[in-house]
């Protein structure tokens, strides 16, 4: 699917996606990723939920962001709570939503100036 670019200035934004990519900035990526308006990091470890563990999600953490959006492919698929309690408890919040409805919806909270942060798994 190509989705419309807003001219938000300077910040990362999620312009395309489908089976097995998703572009940011008009650059496709074939592996997961973790994404803010002002961070792109491309060498995400995890390739599925069952590859999440703390460190990886630590890394997301550390960006301090407001909210997290936890994309995990085609099928919506929770992690162990446990794995969420460090964020939870650093008062970040995480939804856990599709690769595609985290695309969507991480563009929508850059628009409103939101403190955003995707992690996104891209089987």
């Amino acid at each position: 699917m190509k989705m419309q670019l807003d001219n938000t200035a300077g910040a990362h934004r999620i312009t395309g996606y489908g089976a097995g990519y998703v572009s940011v900035n008009d650059k496709s990526l074939t592996h997961s990723f973790i994404l803010t308006p002002n961070t792109l990091i491309t060498d995400w470890g995890p390739k599925s939920v069952d590859d999440l563990d703390e460190a990886s999600l630590q890394v997301v953490a550390r960006l301090s962001p407001a909210i997290v959006l936890l994309g995990t492919g085609v099928e919506q698929r929770f992690p162990p709570s446990p794995l969420l309690a460090p964020m939870l408890a650093q008062g970040i919040g995480v939804e856990v939503m599709t690769t595609a409805a985290a695309c969507r919806t991480y563009n929508i909270l850059v628009a409103e100036d939101r403190p955003v942060a995707a992690a996104l798994l891209v089987p």
